[in-house]
């Protein structure tokens, strides 16, 4: 069996979830520049961008969702929008589009949870796609391990990974400097931390999805046996009335309804008043 490669340039048509991401992301980040006059503390970066103090003490839980479509910079946003085209469209296509929006968003939710754990009282506002897109790293490092990626080092020197030991690498990374941010306090003013969130994020609701949809199959399934079993009951209670009422016209047509037993002269009474109320 040949294994594809995937490598920088043009290829398939984008998918619709990708397509999107692009475009809501780019006209975020021009209005990040037209409002950039404003100040560092423009409308979008002081309600939008994640502050674990804003989230914890002032329950600004929106910003779980929003930080992950600001960007601080040019370079910042052309190399996540990049990762998320060369990545995002083969995700889509074997997850779905439905599947694959929800593994983008829940993983940067996931990122800015992560990052809250670890800097619960941070005032230092935390934006970019990166933490989404480590979940959608992992998940293509699950879904096609063997895929060799190549990739131009310092954008020259062209080099090949198969997609496992690439994602693999880019964690451990994450791994070493968010280590290095949380003990000995060097910070690059990248939130590493948060990108291990997005990926185990990745991780987890890739793996957990098909569990979870089982879950549901099977609750549904009972939700609706127990349904079913329900109209059972009322139609053998229905068709046992029904049989008593028929063995009482019978009775009638043998000794007539002055004849009949009070409680017999009820229970017709009452089936006509339902017969009427129906």
């Amino acid at each position: 069996m040949i294994e594809r490669r995937v490598s920088f340039g043009l290829g398939s048509a984008l998918t619709p979830v990708v397509r999107s991401l692009l475009l809501v992301n780019a006209v975020i980040y021009i209005s990040q520049l037209l409002t950039a006059r404003m100040g560092p503390e423009a409308a979008l970066l002081r309600y939008l961008a994640l502050r674990p103090d804003q989230v914890l003490h002032q329950f600004a839980l929106w910003q779980l969702l929003t930080y992950q479509f600001l960007h601080g910079s040019f370079f910042h946003i052309l190399f996540n929008l990049f990762t998320l085209w060369m990545f995002g469209c083969e995700v889509e296509r074997a997850l779905g589009s439905k599947r694959f929006l929800h593994l983008y968003l829940l993983s940067g939710i996931g990122a800015g949870l992560f990052h809250l754990i670890f800097n619960p009282h941070s005032a230092a506002p935390v934006i970019g796609a990166s933490g989404a897109l480590y979940g959608i790293l992992v998940a293509f490092a699950v879904l096609f391990p063997e895929r060799v990626v190549t990739l131009l080092l310092f954008f020259v020197l062209p080099v090949q990974l198969k997609a496992k030991y690439l994602v693999a690498i880019f964690i451990a990374i994450s791994v070493f400097s968010g280590v290095e941010s949380q003990v000995f306090g060097v910070s690059d003013g990248i939130a590493h931390l948060a990108h291990l969130g997005g990926a185990l994020s990745g991780f987890l609701l890739l793996r957990l999805g098909p569990l979870w949809q089982d879950w549901r199959f099977t609750l549904r399934k009972k939700r609706e046996w127990r349904r079913m079993a329900a109209l059972k009951r009322k139609e053998a209670v229905k068709k046992q009335k029904q049989e008593e009422i028929d063995r009482i016209l019978d009775h009638i047509n043998e000794v007539g309804y002055d004849a009949l037993p009070e409680r017999e002269k009820d229970l017709l009474k009452k089936a006509s008043r339902k017969v009427s109320d129906d």
